[in-house]
């Protein structure tokens, strides 16, 4: 597969995502960003400002390692640089996706430092999870927009936390990641349906 090609695949990989996370209500509006590793120099990820259910070519740009454009024309995300950070430090992981559920974005406010889950089976479709007894804490991040001063905090964290499959943005969302788009988006649909029990657990007082 040549270098255009596997763009392209990559590409369609990530538009599936994320109509399929739209449809859940996970992104919306042109919330979120994604992306896709493609080589030891170059990643795949969504324009600013596109409508994540709606996503086609014209969508997504490629960025270098340090988050210039290399597709003329076209503006990366905002938060390209969380994307960059998780690429330079985790050599397997070849996706990472970024959504704005409303369970993410209330519990996140309503958690000061960290979200908790704990007792559910769904706890073992995420890495390093083997039991539905374990015990996960999520940190949540204060959001800013200072995205480099956000990502040396997100950086300290993984440094003391290795393994860790996940994270929250206070008031923002998910990011989370995988080995491949696939495994991403299982991580992804895993988190948002623990985060979704976890506030219906809260409101029934449970």
């Amino acid at each position: 597969m040549d270098r255009e090609q596997d763009a392209r695949v990559r590409a369609e990989e990530l538009a599936r995502a994320g109509r399929f996370f739209f449809e859940r209500g996970w992104v919306p509006a042109t919330a979120g960003n994604f992306s896709a590793r493609l080589d030891a120099r170059r990643v795949l990820i969504t324009v600013s400002g596109t409508h994540k259910g709606e996503l086609d070519a014209e969508g997504f740009l490629v960025v270098d390692g340090e988050g210039a454009a290399l597709t003329p024309g076209r503006k990366p995300s905002a938060e390209t640089a969380l994307h960059l950070q998780l690429y330079r430090r985790l050599a397997d992981v070849g996706a990472v996706l970024h959504t704005h559920s409303l369970a993410a974005t209330v519990l996140s406010r309503k958690s000061p430092g960290a979200v908790v889950l704990e007792g559910y089976e769904v706890l073992k479709a995420l890495p390093g999870v083997g039991s539905h007894t374990a015990r996960l804490e999520v940190p949540v991040f204060g959001n800013e927009q200072d995205i480099p001063r956000l990502a040396g905090r997100v950086e300290a964290y993984l440094d003391a936390h290795p393994g860790l499959p996940g994270y929250l943005i206070e008031g923002h969302g998910l990011y989370t990641w995988g080995r491949t788009v696939a495994e991403a988006r299982r991580h992804v649909e895993a988190f948002e349906f623990l985060l979704a029990c976890e506030l219906e657990m809260r409101r029934l007082g449970a």
